[in-house]
């Protein structure tokens, strides 16, 4: 979408408040955009701050935060950012996904912008490559989208058994077709088959379980998956099978398994970089940041209400257990 498409969605402004100009001329403004919403947002929007704090910046001391959330509606965040863009925020941060810090990049070319994505960015187009940007973006990639081998050879070792497993993803997502395909070629050497559940809407997450026929779920990462968590965990409880996912966050709310690089860490890259900038550095000199580390989590409470023995050699590379 080009630059004048997105100033026609706003159809107009007013002009910012005497009290918002004086502020924004005493500190720096970071602009803060995400497809998700602000409640299910706050371990990660803390992490944020941590990270600010960590290279020097308070928010309300030495900086401020506009924060706009698009609540799940992608199709809000044109107006949310070009809003950002108007303000003349410093820099903007972007999480929950790779779309909006797609639209940050066609509402700017001159503001910086760091993103949390867990998508590849070089393949988006977010960047030219990883150890150099280039142009007005970096940020940190979670590439929770390249993991599906791992996560179904666990489930595999957890119940061997399992033969047809389903794939919960959103058709909205523009990387869906591409994580099926890596599913499918790691589900064939496992001897198991994929059933692919589309949803890209909470109506349409309740009929996809209706109809679910597999025994194991792989749940393929999307920010309308994160806010919704807590209802997954709760189909899946009530579908009484196993299930992986791909952050902690399911886990804690009952979720079987999970394995994954730790989200409120790269939130934490994310506040340290803007950080940097604001003190002077370029974001096309600043490599994106790729996790050195993923977490297995384990639930042995839902483990035993499923009948499972989780094995020893799952337990013994385990980086947290919940009883």
């Amino acid at each position: 979408m080009k630059r004048r498409e997105f100033i026609s969605l706003l159809g107009g402004a007013a002009a910012w408040p005497l009290a918002a100009r004086a502020q924004q001329a005493a500190m720096p403004v970071i602009g803060f955009l995400s497809s998700r919403s602000p409640g299910q947002s706050a371990g990660v929007v803390a992490a944020f701050r941590d990270g600010l704090a960590e290279a020097g910046f308070i928010e309300g001391k030495n900086v401020a935060i506009d924060f706009r959330f698009a609540e799940g509606h992608l199709e809000r965040l044109p107006t949310l950012a070009i809003g950002l863009v108007r303000r003349g925020v410093a820099v903007i941060f972007t999480g929950g996904g790779d779309v909006p810090a797609m639209v940050a990049k066609g509402a700017t070319s001159t503001i910086p912008i760091v993103f949390v994505t867990g998508f590849d960015p070089v393949k988006s187009g977010l960047v030219t490559s990883l150890n150099r940007p280039g142009g007005n973006l970096t940020g940190a990639t979670v590439i929770a989208g390249q993991l599906a081998a791992k996560r179904l050879g666990l489930l595999h070792e957890l119940v061997p058994s399992v033969r047809l497993v389903a794939v919960l993803l959103n058709p909205n997502d523009p990387n869906a077709e591409a994580d099926v395909a890596d599913a499918q070629v790691a589900a064939r050497a496992l001897g198991q088959q994929i059933e692919v559940m589309p949803a890209g809407s909470e109506l349409e997450l309740e009929v996809v379980f209706t109809q679910l026929k597999a025994d194991a779920l792989l749940l393929e990462p999307d920010p309308l998956f994160t806010d919704l968590r807590n209802k997954i965990v709760a189909l899946v409880e009530r579908q009484r099978i196993p299930a992986i996912y791909y952050a902690r966050e399911y886990t804690a709310a009952g979720g079987l398994l999970s394995y994954g690089a730790s989200f409120t860490d790269l939130y934490r890259q994310g506040g340290v970089y803007v950080g940097r900038i604001l003190k002077g550095a370029k974001a096309a000199d600043l490599p994106v940041v790729q996790p050195t580390k993923f977490e297995l989590v384990v639930n042995l409470k839902t483990a035993k209400a499923l009948g499972l023995t989780i094995p020893p050699g799952v337990l013994a590379i385990a980086d947290e257990v919940i009883e």
